[in-house]
């Protein structure tokens, strides 16, 4: 490999590396601000729905929704939701980072953060 070579091979690795570390740190726990609650589907197939769940804090009154399909959740960022259901029962859960839980098939109800922090959920659901 000559001089020049070695250092456009050298120069294109630190970077790759810097992008690299720069994108784990990220996807690690850095907070994201948002203002409303937002659900991407990042991934969908026969078998499952896999969703990014952010929960903003603030977003008082996001309105009901309803799951399909049975899921496991787990938690990323964990905060305090509390979830409103159509017969006007509540619940409120105290998420910690890594834990996981688990909702049967045809749940409907409303998810609001009463923290300061969005609460960022990955929600894989079970066709």
């Amino acid at each position: 490999m000559n001089r020049s070579s070695f250092a456009t091979f050298g120069a294109g690795l630190i970077v790759g590396v810097a992008v690299s570390v720069g994108a784990a740190a990220l996807a690690g726990g850095a907070t994201v601000r948002v203002d409303k609650n937002s659900s991407t589907v990042v991934l969908d197939n026969d078998r499952v729905r896999v969703k990014d769940a952010v929960f903003a804090p603030g977003d008082a009154k996001p309105g009901m929704h309803t799951h399909e399909f049975p899921h496991v959740g787990v938690v990323i960022d964990g905060g305090t939701l509390k979830f409103n259901y159509p017969d006007g029962k509540t619940e409120t859960l105290d998420l910690k980072r890594g834990a996981a839980g688990y909702r049967g098939a045809s749940v409907t109800h409303e998810a609001i953060n009463t923290g300061k922090e969005p609460v960022r959920v990955i929600e894989v659901e079970i066709k």
